[in-house]
């Protein structure tokens, strides 16, 4: 189609600058909801651009719209924070902040809106429909900057038709593009749990209520929680990550141990079913032993869901832009998006951005110190991008 060829040629000529926006926003990242000088970074580039905008969403939150022959809206998600992590990578545009890193790749995210913006800007007149661009900010942090933009009301007035986030994926080639239809990314919810008992000489147990022995048979019968209670047929996880006592040491019973973990499934029902038998497998263990267990569960991102119709149109799009050879079927996935919020409310597609280049050791997972892309995946994230806003009208 002719639009196709005319987007291609503008990825291709802004190319250049979007590989110079990405470098910037990798070098000076910020932590979730505090995202204010890439705020003003992505201001700067709309500004000159003369497109209009609102800001203040969840914080630092970007809101605006590209206008289009129709009242119909189609909208475009990136997310903008960055992860509590030390760059290994040694680059000319390696993060300057110690201990933050775009480590998950929403500088890529970023970007690639920002040449998508620049494209439909230069193509306008032709837009089928209104285009509204969100820049989201704390997607890596509870309550997730996805379900406050909501609350805030950045779905509304009108309510997009859909909704099309894109997430780097280092598993895959740049050039090509993942993509699954209906549940892909599990819910994630947080645990923490606070066993308390009486502390003493570790040389006279006897006179104690061990928190230690508590907190270790505890997480051994949680483990079973899964394999003994969930319906076989529904993916899940629950993994503890964290165990610290409060004090203690070689020879000394603490008075207290915290545990953190994470569980993980696509299943509502089965979701507050896991809630509840936490905190009675938690409970009864460790009164078992004589201790108190205190659970508290943050519950967290849902499921994510794309839209099984409009994820079939769009990978469609995906095969006529990218090329069929070049457009994956992915598996599910246990991590989680805070995307999935939106999905719950709108017809949403979350896909998958190819970043890697084998040949030259780009690979690095994402949340690594030394995560990377081939930064030949930008004409790909910024075209394919403003072909999905428009082309089911097309």
């Amino acid at each position: 189609m002719e639009v196709i060829s005319q987007i291609k040629t503008l990825a291709k000529s802004f190319l250049p600058e979007i590989i110079k926006i990405r470098r910037h926003l990798h070098a000076h990242p910020e932590l979730s909801f505090k995202e204010i000088n890439t705020a003003a970074f992505i201001a700067d580039i709309l500004d000159k651009a003369d497109i209009k905008y609102t800001t203040g969403w969840a914080g630092y939150g970007i809101i605006g719209e590209i206008k289009g022959k129709s009242d119909r809206v189609v909208a475009l998600r990136a997310d903008m924070d960055a992860l509590p992590i030390e760059e290994a990578n040694e680059k000319p545009y390696k993060s300057i902040y110690p201990g933050i890193m775009h480590a998950c790749g929403h500088d890529v995210h970023m970007a690639s809106l920002l040449g998508a913006i620049l494209i439909l800007n230069k193509i306008k007149t032709q837009l089928p429909h209104t285009i509204r661009f969100i820049f989201q900010p704390g997607e890596e942090k509870l309550p997730g900057g996805a379900s406050m933009i909501i609350n805030e009301g950045g779905l509304k007035n009108p309510v997009p038709n859909y909704i099309v986030g894109q997430h780097v994926f280092p598993e895959l080639e740049a050039g090509k593009i993942g993509i699954r239809s209906g549940k892909y990314m599990a819910s994630a919810d947080e645990i923490y749990i606070s066993v308390k008992g009486k502390g003493g000489h570790g040389a006279m147990p006897h006179k104690c209520i061990d928190t230690v022995l508590a907190a270790s048979q505890m997480i051994v019968s949680l483990q079973q929680l899964v394999s003994r209670n969930c319906p076989p047929n529904i993916p899940s996880v629950l993994t503890f990550g964290k165990m610290n006592t409060v004090g203690g040491a070689t020879n000394i019973i603490p008075n207290e141990v915290k545990i953190e973990g994470t569980f993980r499934t696509f299943d509502e029902t089965w979701r507050s079913s896991a809630h509840r038998l936490i905190n009675h497998i938690a409970s009864a263990t460790c009164n078992a032993n004589g201790a108190l267990a205190e659970v508290t569960i943050l519950k967290g991102y849902p499921c994510l869901i794309n839209n099984e119709p409009l994820t079939a149109e769009l990978k469609n799009a995906m095969a006529m832009y990218q090329g069929k050879d070049n457009v994956i079927d992915l598996d599910l996935r246990m991590t989680s998006e805070d995307f999935a919020f939106y999905s719950h409310e709108i017809p949403a597609c979350f896909y998958r951005l190819g970043t890697a280049n084998f040949a030259k050791g780009i690979a690095s997972g994402v949340h690594t110190n030394t995560f990377d892309i081939e930064e030949s995946a930008l004409e790909t994230g910024i075209g394919l991008m403003a072909w999905l806003a428009i082309c089911i009208e097309l």
